[in-house]
């Protein structure tokens, strides 16, 4: 079936295939100059941490519905072995862990999405294979310390969590920027609070998963816009699920990841961090959101801080 002419429009608009070189695999994380790191750290006032990831367990937010995307599943490989002959010496427990990248707290690479072939900056989706991802891996992604900007969509909106499948628009997001009495400046990392997370906090992960809050298609405008560095959502699938259009599935994914260049952040704990951001009314810190870099991987889990 043909993409609709729309979506067609806006990806040209929204597209930097070239921007940074033909040989680019970074996209949007070029945004993050040494200026835009300084800003970040300017950004801290009060010396107040807040982690950003949900627990990495096997009670996890995986359902099942997307194949082989697991919780992890923790086994102990030595328990108080002994390193020495002396029976009072040294022993040491160690563990190993089985779980998919995407299980938890964690960002899209850009390989994490093709269409139509294609995959960020022209490469072909054979870049993309069994083994792993030649071209555009999460281990490009080297470091990410950025300023953060958290728009609360939800209490802007005045209400805890947002409606299942509600979609977050461009009106939305001013909003939210206004409610943070800041500017988005390029190289910020966006996190949008939808309060979704809520359910998952509250032990109902059928009903985090599907259906959920997230940006429609016409925030990706916006993103491409404001020149942000990267996006994260407190949702299970980033984008609002059910799509918008019943003949575009998944349209955000293939319009930020593939068009834009620009990773995405899923299952951030927002909660905390928005507390205190309604205390205080600041919404700007720095974020520290590397992801682990496991070469050729199209995701990875990530535990990030942000620091008021």
């Amino acid at each position: 079936m043909p993409l609709p002419e729309v979506f067609i429009d806006l990806a040209r608009e929204v597209n930097n295939w070239g921007r940074w070189g033909d040989d680019d695999e970074r996209g949007t994380l070029n945004l993050v100059t040494p200026e835009a790191v300084q800003r970040a750290a300017e950004s801290v006032r009060k010396g107040v941490a807040f982690p950003l990831a949900l627990a990495l367990s096997a009670d996890g937010p995986q359902t099942g519905a997307i194949p082989g995307r697991i919780n992890p599943i923790h086994l102990m490989t030595q328990v108080h072995t002994p390193y020495t002959k002396d029976p009072q010496g040294v022993r040491a427990s160690d563990d190993s862990v089985a779980m998919g990248l995407q299980a938890g707290t964690h960002w899209d690479s850009l390989a994490h999405v093709s269409y139509d072939g294609r995959v960020y900056n022209g490469f072909g989706a054979k870049a993309i294979d069994e083994s792993g991802a030649s071209r555009l891996g999460i281990q490009n992604v080297r470091s990410l310390v950025s300023r953060g900007v958290l728009l609360d969509v939800a209490r802007t909106k005045g209400v805890e969590r947002l409606e299942p499948g509600y979609v977050v628009r461009m009106s939305d997001l001013e909003a939210a920027v206004e409610t943070a009495r800041t500017r988005i400046l390029p190289g910020d990392v966006v996190l949008i609070r939808t309060g979704h997370i809520q359910l998952f906090a509250q032990g109902d992960r059928d009903a985090y998963g599907y259906p959920s809050p997230g940006p429609g298609i016409e925030a990706v405008r916006w993103f491409r816009a404001h020149d942000i560095a990267a996006a994260a959502t407190d949702t299970f699938g980033f984008e609002v699920l059910p799509c918008e259009r019943e003949d575009l599935f998944l349209p955000v994914h293939m319009l930020d990841l593939v068009e834009m260049g620009m990773i995405q952040g899923q299952n951030f704990w927002l909660e905390d961090l928005a507390e205190d951001c309604a205390a205080d009314g600041r919404y700007t810190f720095l974020l520290e959101a590397t992801p682990e870099p496991f070469v050729g991987a199209v995701g990875a889990p990530v535990a990030p801080v942000a620091v008021k």
